[in-house]
């Protein structure tokens, strides 16, 4: 029997099985020629017979034509199927990001906000090779020629042929045991050789890897180091590590990618303690709208059911006033050291004008809490907008209209009063690692950077009182005429992509400070959202690359390893 499986339509060859022979009532011998079909996906089986070929050939060619309707008919079910539950899987998800928005404040609650030092440090040991891998030279020995007495004969005997033969045999011995002692010393000088060779490469390979061992110990030594200086600065109440603390808190405050997390930060130490915060609340068009996905069999589309306008801006505000109490109480919660009195949040949201086709920033919401007040706010249980006005926050009837509010207090922008230069740039080499630079030293190395391609033309460069997060870090003054003004520079170091928030961040700054021409720099690339918002406005990008070109322009030399520098500046990978 010849068995053939039967896949798709495609199969048209008929091959004849075997003839089989049977025998009437009658004694007559009748031939009948059959075959068998398996259909492996649908998992059929059938036996076709006949007694003469033409008629067996009918019989395949209907069969097959059965089973491909049958395939046919399988494949759209599965499709469907399949359809539906994409369909499924979707609403799902769907569903899931609608409820982490009611859950937004609730997430801070369940955690501790405190900054766990010991967390931050590297302890990981040192994952490099030590062990030489190269095995030591063998030698194999030469076997030793072994004396054959010699066949006698007795004819040897008889013509007195033995000793002559016995002498022959020693002699061709010897010659072979000069052979083997000569072979044997040439093969023992040539092991010697490559195992002093082995050995020198093997003590080099080890040496190395002694040195790269320590020099990752002492550059984690460092690492942890800084992290115990700057907890330390925190418990003195240091302005500056007060404002690096709080952004550690917020960078740790997780919203599953709901939106782009973009704040600025200022700190006034004395008298009020006060931590001001400028929020980017995330932009009613990124909110989540979709409800369900449903398939339609008739025209094979997903179709997706979305929230009304009403239930937009409703999540909207939820998640805006949600995101204030969140972030008013991670900042407290994490204040052990008594640093924060009362904190200052102004929630900026940039969308499109629909009157200008424009992005236009407006800050729409704002409060100044003090911590006994907020203290005593049970945030389990509380209505966040309520919860919000109770506090004497300042909004509209409704965040989702977007209209512009003066806030209970401006973030004191003017304190940032230019600070005395610092001299880095001779310092750096070929070993330097921009990414993994201090933030204040990487942000006098830009201004020492621009002092030197302004100064061609009489321009001048001054840095700011940064506080790591962003804002001005330094201004340009160009005087020429024509493409000169003020020029705002923003340095980051960062070692993750610069989304496109940084780039909103440096527009804002441009014109509030009323700058011609703003400059980003940082240490790693740009998304594409940052160059698309670039597009067409007086930015410059720098990238890493920009850098390390700029820093040659001018004789100086360095590298940028963002997976060295995170390691060092103790951020998670992944």
């Amino acid at each position: 029997m010849v068995k053939v499986t039967c896949k798709s339509r495609h199969l048209k060859a008929i091959k004849i099985g075997e003839i089989e022979a049977k025998w009437s009532a009658n004694g007559q011998r009748i031939l009948r020629y059959s075959m068998d079909f398996w259909h492996t996906e649908l998992g059929l089986h059938k036996q076709v017979s006949a007694p003469e070929i033409y008629l067996l050939e009918i019989k395949v060619g209907e069969l097959l034509e059965r089973w491909d309707k049958l395939t046919d008919e399988h494949h759209r079910k599965s499709r469907l199927a399949a359809s539906k539950e994409a369909c499924e899987a979707m609403t799902i998800e769907a569903g899931s990001r609608l409820a982490a928005i009611s859950k937004i404040l609730e997430w801070t609650l369940s955690r501790n906000d405190r900054v766990d030092w010991e967390k931050l440090k590297d302890r990981s040991s040192y994952q490099g090779q030590m062990a030489y891998q190269v095995p030591k030279p063998s030698r194999k020995p030469i076997p030793e020629p072994i004396l054959f007495e010699p066949t006698m004969s007795f004819w040897d005997t008889i013509f007195g042929r033995r000793s002559r033969k016995r002498e022959q045999a020693l002699a061709l011995h010897l010659e072979d045991m000069e052979r083997w002692r000569k072979q044997t010393n040439e093969s023992v000088i040539a092991h010697n050789t490559r195992v002093d060779e082995w050995r020198q490469a093997k003590e080099k390979f080890e040496a190395e890897c002694r040195a790269k061992r320590d020099e990752f110990l002492a550059a984690q030594a460092a690492a942890n180091t800084q992290i115990d200086q700057l907890a330390q600065d925190v418990r003195s109440g240091d302005p500056r590590a007060v404002i690096e603390h709080a952004n550690l808190v917020l960078d740790a405050s997780d919203y599953g990618g709901m939106f782009e997390k973009s704040y600025e930060l200022d700190y006034q130490p004395t008298p009020a303690k006060i931590l001001q915060i400028e929020y980017e609340l995330p932009s009613i068009e990124a909110m989540p709208t979709v409800k369900t996905v449903r398939f339609s069999p008739s025209t094979g589309e997903m179709k997706e059911t979305h929230l009304s306008e009403k239930e937009q801006k409703a999540n909207f505000d939820s998640a805006c006033y949600q995101i204030c109490l969140r972030t008013l109480h991670e900042l407290f919660e994490a204040d052990e050291h008594g640093n924060l009195e009362a904190i200052l949040f102004n929630g900026f949201s940039t969308s499109v004008n629909r009157a200008t086709g424009k992005d236009t920033r407006s800050c729409i919401m704002s409060v100044l809490v003090r911590r006994a007040d907020f203290e005593a706010i049970d945030l389990s249980r509380v209505d966040p907008k309520a919860c919000f006005k109770s506090l004497r926050g300042v909004s509209a009837s409704s965040l989702a209209a977007l209209a512009p509010i003066a806030p209970v207090m401006e973030m004191n922008k003017q304190d940032k009063r230019f600070i005395d230069a610092k001299e880095v740039i001779a310092n750096i080499d070929t070993a330097t690692n921009l990414a993994a630079m201090d933030w204040s030293d990487f942000e006098h190395l830009i201004r020492e950077l621009f002092e030197r391609e302004f100064a061609s033309r009489g321009g001048e460069v001054k840095i700011t009182q940064s506080s790591s997060d962003g804002g001005v870090d330094a201004v340009a003054f160009d005087p020429d005429p024509i493409t000169g003004g003020k020029i705002v520079i923003q340095a980051k170091r960062y070692t993750r992509t610069v989304g496109v928030s940084a780039v909103r961040d440096l527009f804002g700054t441009m014109q509030h400070e009323g700058a011609s021409r703003g400059i980003l720099i940082s240490t790693a690339d740009y998304g594409p959202d940052a160059h698309q918002f670039a597009s067409g406005k007086p930015i410059s990008l720098f990238s890493g690359p920009h850098l390390l070109h700029l820093l040659q322009k001018h004789g100086y030399n360095a590298k940028i390893d963002l997976q060295a520098a995170r390691k060092e500046l103790s951020l998670r990978t992944n």
